[in-house]
Formats: structure tokens, sequence, C-alpha cells
């Protein structure tokens, strides 16, 4: 099995591949490595591959007219990309730019029809992560046009806590397992980065967050819900606050 398939098989969605489609797929897709900051594709990029992510971290992003950049989601190894223009056909209307370096698996538009065609549980799996991506823009939408920059904060590093959140003893609290600048958070709450680095600041003023060097730790995770003006769900680890044993 060549390295481009062994990536395949680690996405969840080819994981039920058999024999006869991993024979099918070893010539036609290709992988190749991005620098950090290098553009995997960009609007109005032809959609002529979809795309799995071997290694490293990806941003999905769009530009507004006046040049300013919104990231829109981050992909993770093992996820699948590229894949809603590549299945209509139309040209791209975002980019997706290596947040590090990366490997990225082409699957040409049309084996990825044609798979899907053949196996609807794969159709399915992609439908199903379409609608996933699009709940999360439409949360992040609301909360861009009804909240104040602290509410959008706040709703972000809880839905960072959803997707990454690790236990942390030290300081006690939820680790956020991703590494973010002030900017990249700014570009996805549609405010500046000097605005993050002062609402930060005083969220670990208030207790509720803790910053070191690029490590956010989410002291609070009760707190910060009613910050966010209203509990979300979430698949996040409890904080040992939550999980102690009333004495």
């Amino acid at each position: 099995m060549t390295e481009e398939l062994w990536y395949l098989k680690q996405c969840d969605l080819f994981r039920r591949l058999g024999p006869e489609e991993i024979a099918r797929l070893e010539p036609l897709c290709r992988s190749r490595t991005f620098r950090r900051g290098e553009p995997i594709y960009l609007p109005a990029d032809a959609a002529d591959a979809a795309m799995v992510l071997a290694e490293g971290r990806v941003k999905i992003g769009a530009l507004t007219s006046d040049g300013k950049q919104t990231i829109l989601a981050f992909i993770e190894p093992g996820e699948l990309f590229g894949e809603l223009e590549a299945l209509d056909g139309g040209p791209r209307e975002e980019f997706a730019e290596a947040a590090e370096k990366s490997t990225v698996v082409l699957m040409p538009a049309e084996v990825l029809r044609r798979l899907m065609e053949a196996d609807p549980t794969l159709a399915l799996g992609i439908t199903k992560l379409i609608g996933l991506r699009r709940r999360r823009i439409e949360r992040r939408l609301k909360s861009l046009l009804f909240r104040s920059n602290r509410q959008r904060l706040v709703s972000l590093l809880l839905e960072l806590a959803e997707q990454y959140g690790q236990s942390s003893d030290d300081p006690p609290g939820v680790r956020l397992g991703i590494k973010l600048s002030h900017q990249d958070m700014a570009s996805v709450i549609g405010s500046t980065r000097e605005t993050v680095t002062v609402v930060l600041g005083e969220l670990q003023s208030e207790g509720l967050v803790s910053i070191g060097r690029r490590k956010i730790v989410l002291a609070d995770l009760s707190m910060l819900e009613k910050a966010a003006d209203g509990p979300l769900e979430s698949n996040r680890p409890a904080t040992p606050q939550e999980t102690a044993t009333p004495q």
C-alpha cells in the first residue's frame, strides 16, 4: 500500500474501503507537503479534488471585500476538506492554508463521486460532515450578529474546548489542545488582535482562564458558559472542580 493510501485509511470516512477500491485509488491519489503559511487552494481556483489532511493542521477561511481574513474552521489530521465544491463542480469560494507544515492527500473529484455512488454509508458520512460544519458556521454567524466581543471570544473558547479540550491539573481546568495566536482568534470572531488581548486579560483577572505562552486553560467552564449568555452543548472533559466529590 502506498503512503497516500495509508493516509486515506486513517480517515474515518474511508476506513471501510475494500481491497478493490484501494487498488483503484492507488494510481489516482497523490500527496503534497505544504510549508506553514503556504496556500493549498485560493478562492476562484478550480475545485478538481477533495483532500484529506495526513499531517499538520489546515485553516479554512474567507477574505472580505476590504482584504480582511476570517477563519471559518481548522482541519485536523484524518479529516476530509474541500469536498463541497469538488462535489458540486463550482470554483472554490474559500481559501485553505497550512497553519503548520502539513501533508495533504488529493483525491480527484470524480473519484470521490464514484465512491459515494457505490457506498451509501460513505455518502451519508460526508453529508453529515457537511451538515456539522454548516451548523458550526451558522452558530458563529449568530454570535457575530448578536453578541459582544467578549461573548464571542468566550463562545470561541468553549467551542475550542469542545473540539480540543484536555483535562489539566496544573493549573486545574480544561486546557485547549490547539495553539492559536491572538490574531487567529480575532480572525475567527470578527474582531481585532488588540481586543482579544484585552478580553483575555480580563478573563484571566477574573479567574476564568489561565494563560501561558500560547497556552490557555479554562478554569471555570460554568461561569464561562454564563458569560457567553447561555449554556452551550459540549462534549468537553469535565474540570477537576466539576468532578470533585462534595465533602
